[in-house]
Formats: structure tokens, C-alpha cells, sequence
């Protein structure tokens, strides 16, 4: 049983807790991480989710990512997820790259650079059925073929943007990069 804390829409600690999947008060909102991990040549190591998970079994995924339990901070959860889901000890200094605000809370992004070899990864059998590395044109057809989770391909091509860039430093690339032109 999973517990989580509980946030504000400013997000500020309520001091309170729910059990994952139970029913989410009105007005409070969970914090949940997404990993990415880039290879120094661009690719994004991806998962394939097990076929018996309630939500796009069998689909391909972004590297790993799930709930910050109750007392972890955001960063301590991404080490965590990322350890448990495939076995990848994460720099410890890591800092989100973005947020995505949902219905329901906050979401952590963290994109990293490192290289792993993808036969090398130990991955959770409960959650993870494979693992590969793609690139974003990769990603994009199985998008298009059904076989991806199935996100915005701008919202592939920005995670891709974030493993090389922290911010709006140069708009002219920064646009010509997102596809935005």
C-alpha cells in the first residue's frame, strides 16, 4: 500500500495523506515523477510496460517514472522509481527540468544524460517487460502506430529539447528545436 502526501494548488504540504488509488479530495493535489535518460548520442532509454498493468498495458513508455510517496521529496522519489524500475543509480544531485501541472498534481521531469547499457538495466519484472533505446523520430512512428503511450509528440519533442537545454537561453533555436517555426 502505497501512501502519498497531499498538496495546495500552490503546492504547500496539507499535511495530509491518501492511499494511492483511493479517492483524491477536492482541492488536493499528489506529486508523481517522470525520468528520462538520454544517451550521450540523443536516444531515450524506454520501457515497455507488462501486459497485466490497469493503464496502456504493453505499451512503450518514457524511461520510468510513478508516485512520490508520503515524507520523500521530489527528487528522492526519482531516485527511487529509477533504482526500482530498472536498477539505475541516478546522480543524486539531479533537479527536475520541468513541471507538468495535471488534473490531479504536479509532475517532475527529470532529464538526464547518461549512458547505460540497455542489456545491463534490471529491470521490475511487476512493471517492466523491456527496455530500448529510441530516438524521437523512433518514438514519434510508434506514436503513430498505437504503440506508445500516447503523448503529444510536441511533448516528446520538448523532453528531448530539455536533455540539452535548461531554459529559454536562445528563442531562436530553442523555436527551431520544438519544431515551432
Amino acid at each position: 500500500m502505497e501512501i502519498l502526501d497531499l498538496y495546495d494548488a500552490d503546492r504547500n504540504p496539507l499535511g495530509k495523506t491518501m492511499i494511492r488509488g483511493g479517492t483524491q479530495p477536492a482541492g488536493a493535489y499528489r506529486l508523481v515523477v517522470h525520468i528520462c535518460i538520454f544517451s550521450s548520442d540523443g536516444k531515450m532509454l524506454c520501457q515497455r510496460r507488462v501486459s497485466d498493468k490497469k493503464i496502456y498495458p504493453d505499451l512503450w513508455d518514457i524511461s520510468c517514472g510513478g508516485c512520490v510517496d508520503a515524507g520523500e521529496t521530489s527528487r528522492q522519489g526519482a531516485l527511487r522509481e529509477t533504482k526500482e524500475e530498472l536498477g539505475i543509480d541516478l546522480p543524486v544531485d539531479i533537479v527536475p527540468s520541468l513541471t507538468v501541472h495535471f488534473n490531479y498534481g504536479f509532475d517532475d521531469v527529470y532529464c538526464v544524460t547518461m549512458d547505460a547499457d540497455e542489456n545491463a538495466v534490471r529491470y521490475q519484472r511487476e512493471e517492466v517487460s523491456a527496455v530500448k533505446w529510441l530516438s524521437k523520430e523512433e518514438i514519434y512512428a510508434m506514436l503513430d502506430g498505437g504503440e506508445f503511450v500516447p503523448y503529444d509528440k510536441n511533448y516528446i519533442g520538448y523532453l528531448f529539447y530539455c536533455q540539452r537545454h535548461r531554459g529559454l537561453t536562445d528563442r531562436e533555436s530553442t523555436l527551431t528545436e520544438c519544431g515551432v517555426k
